[in-house]
């Protein structure tokens, strides 16, 4: 539609101008005969096929320069015909420049020419049509900067298609390819899910507020070192969804043992507390848990749904 409008426009234009000049030529070209003796005015473009109108046309352009040096006395007659021949709408080379330059001559050196009213008529419609060329042009380079955005999108679009394609892949890769294992890595805050030694995909985690070396008893903010499994998960959990640890394993009994200490309990991966949803990956900045590693919910939610209950979790330091 942007397209269609400015090209429209122009014919419009034109036709109007066209039937302007055609009755100006018509009426001046037909007034020639009255002076014939006196001025050899060119003939209006010939029909005979072997001449184009274009070489007829510069053909009685160049008859008007002469005349017009050959002929002073009628300079405002043969300026005012080579306006009307320079903007005629059959001159393929039509030039509005020169027949604007034309009439202007007159209106400023022939002030009692009586071709002057109409120089003023045709000035003014020769000037309109340069306006709404100018007007179309602008027109038209705007819409080759849509044409240009339209592909630019276009391309994007092509390029979120893709993405999405590998989104759409992920998600099938992680509904098709078991995991069979989770591997939590203290000092790089990161659980990363892995199938057949192969990382799937890498989450951030906050620890315990006491995270450096393992969990020796109950209370003490640390977060196991070992190897566990998932033994249950809770939907109903108050950190939003919760994959329930093996913890503590036999290693972990026998070393709280010998401290004469309880080992604790409750070691989840969870989402973040109830009511607190919205601070995203920001909670990994800080370790805030009892022990636990935690996710987002959207994380929690994705590592519940392919991660089946049973499958080992290897917690190093």
């Amino acid at each position: 539609m942007i397209t269609g409008k400015p090209f429209h426009c122009k014919n419009t234009i034109l036709s109007s101008l066209a039937c302007c000049i055609i009755s100006i030529a018509l009426l001046f070209f037909s007034a020639c005969t009255n002076n014939a003796a006196t001025l050899p005015i060119p003939s209006p473009p010939t029909s005979n096929q072997n001449v184009s109108q274009q070489d007829a046309f510069a053909a009685s352009l160049i008859q008007y320069q002469k005349l017009l040096q050959q002929k002073p006395k009628f300079a405002d007659r043969i300026l005012f015909e080579m306006g009307i021949a320079y903007s005629h709408p059959k001159n393929t080379g039509k030039d509005y420049q020169k027949a604007t330059a034309c009439f202007q001559r007159i209106i400023d050196d022939f002030p009692e020419s009586k071709y002057r009213d109409d120089s003023q008529m045709m000035l003014f419609q020769v000037s309109n049509v340069l306006m709404k060329d100018q007007l179309i042009d602008r027109q038209r380079q705007q819409a080759d900067a849509y044409r240009r955005q339209i592909k630019e999108q276009e391309s994007q679009i092509t390029n979120l298609r893709g993405e999405l394609d590998n989104l759409r892949q992920k998600i099938f890769t992680y509904s098709t390819i078991p995991i069979d294992k989770i591997l939590i890595e203290k000092h790089k805050r990161r659980l990363t899910l892995l199938s057949q030694g192969v990382a799937i995909k890498t989450y951030e985690v906050a620890l315990g507020k006491n995270p450096v070396g393992p969990k020796e008893q109950q209370g003490d903010g640390k977060t196991p070192e070992g190897l566990y499994f998932i033994e249950s998960r809770n939907r109903l959990s108050k950190y939003h969804l919760s994959l329930r640890l093996s913890y503590p394993n036999q290693k972990d009994t026998m070393r709280s043992q010998s401290l004469g200490v309880s080992p604790g309990g409750d070691i989840m991966i969870h989402g973040l507390k109830n009511g607190h949803p919205d601070i995203g990956t920001f909670h990994a900045t800080l370790d805030w848990t009892d022990g636990c590693i935690a996710v987002t919910n959207e994380e929690i939610e994705e590592i519940a749904q392919i991660v089946p209950d049973g499958t080992p979790v290897e917690i190093q330091p």
